[in-house]
């Protein structure tokens, strides 16, 4: 069965949009991400304009972040504190990605805006997961620690201004890094449509020292307020949040999450960051091909008719 999706202004299959966010879904409970990384580069590979594939992906990425925050927040796994600092900054940047959206749009720039930055920012996040994966596997294989960052150490945050006492996560630090963090995970969901868990989690764990136990739920919390302004400055702005392809998704995305989180638990944390490095990677280097690979029609006037209000 055939939908007409009013904003793409495209007709699709059902059963196909579903399967993409079941497929999603299952990759998000598999390892533990949002997802929004991988949904929104499908879109645009299976014809979804680039900017609306962004814009709906932030409204997958808001509903299906919602229970989790939730369920977080009852056991005592958010640090507010922390989360509210990491939301005005995610504002900022969101407003910050959302204005520069419109200004590439009406450029006729933003399709090779966003293939770039995911091919930039996925080439480097994949690299980086692939080395300590296969780092923790060799150590893992040799009988040495897992990890060997060593605990208590001070780092150059420590000595900036703006002190804070974050009392979730006993904490003295600055305020400046996690506003900084935000405003940059803001930006990227504004411009990426991701919502940057895998890359806020990693930067609360290793430079601000967040214990382990509250960071996904203020990384969750953060994601939550930070995708609704998002959503809804897409929204309002770009005129590029599809309604009825997200309700599709979403749907898709819930029935998959059930079984990739039941497959995920049968398989070792190195394992699946390995698994996830190679995903990135993969989908770095599809990006890059189609950037790279000579158009089936050299010419084109569809930025005429569409891309440019």
């Amino acid at each position: 069965m055939n939908i007409y999706l009013p904003i793409a202004e495209m007709s699709v299959n059902v059963a196909l949009f579903l399967g993409l966010g079941s497929a999603v879904g299952f990759l998000s409970g598999l390892f533990g991400v949002g997802g929004g990384f991988l949904l929104t580069p499908l879109l645009i590979f299976m014809g979804v304009p680039s900017a609306v594939a962004v814009g709906t992906g932030s409204m997958q990425i808001l509903a299906s972040s919602v229970s989790g925050a939730i369920a977080q927040y009852r056991r005592n796994n958010v640090d507010v504190k922390m989360g509210a600092v990491l939301v005005i900054g995610g504002v900022i940047g969101s407003v910050i990605g959302v204005s520069l959206m419109k200004i590439l749009r009406q450029a006729g720039q933003f399709d090779l805006f966003v293939s770039l930055s995911y091919v930039t920012f996925l080439g480097a996040v994949g690299a980086l997961m692939m080395i300590e994966s296969l780092g923790t596997l060799r150590r893992s294989k040799s009988g040495q620690p897992s990890s060997v960052r060593k605990t208590g150490q001070h780092s150059w945050v420590h000595g900036l201004p703006f002190k804070m006492r974050f009392h979730r996560s006993k904490l003295y630090i600055s305020a400046v890094p996690p506003a900084m963090i935000g405003a940059f995970v803001g930006f990227m969901a504004a411009i990426m449509g991701v919502g940057g868990g895998f890359v806020m989690v990693p930067a609360m764990i290793y430079l601000l020292r967040v214990p382990t136990s509250v960071v996904i739920g203020t990384s969750l919390f953060q994601i939550v307020f930070v995708m609704a302004v998002t959503t809804l400055l897409q929204a309002m702005q770009n005129k590029a949040v599809d309604v009825v392809l997200a309700l599709v998704l979403i749907l898709g995305g819930v029935i998959g999450a059930q079984f990739g989180a039941a497959a995920g638990g049968r398989l070792k944390g190195e394992q699946l960051r390995f698994m996830l490095a190679a995903l990135v990677l993969l989908v770095c280097l599809r990006i890059g091909w189609d950037l790279m690979a000579k158009p089936a029609e050299i010419y084109s006037i569809g930025p005429v008719l569409g891309g440019g209000f």
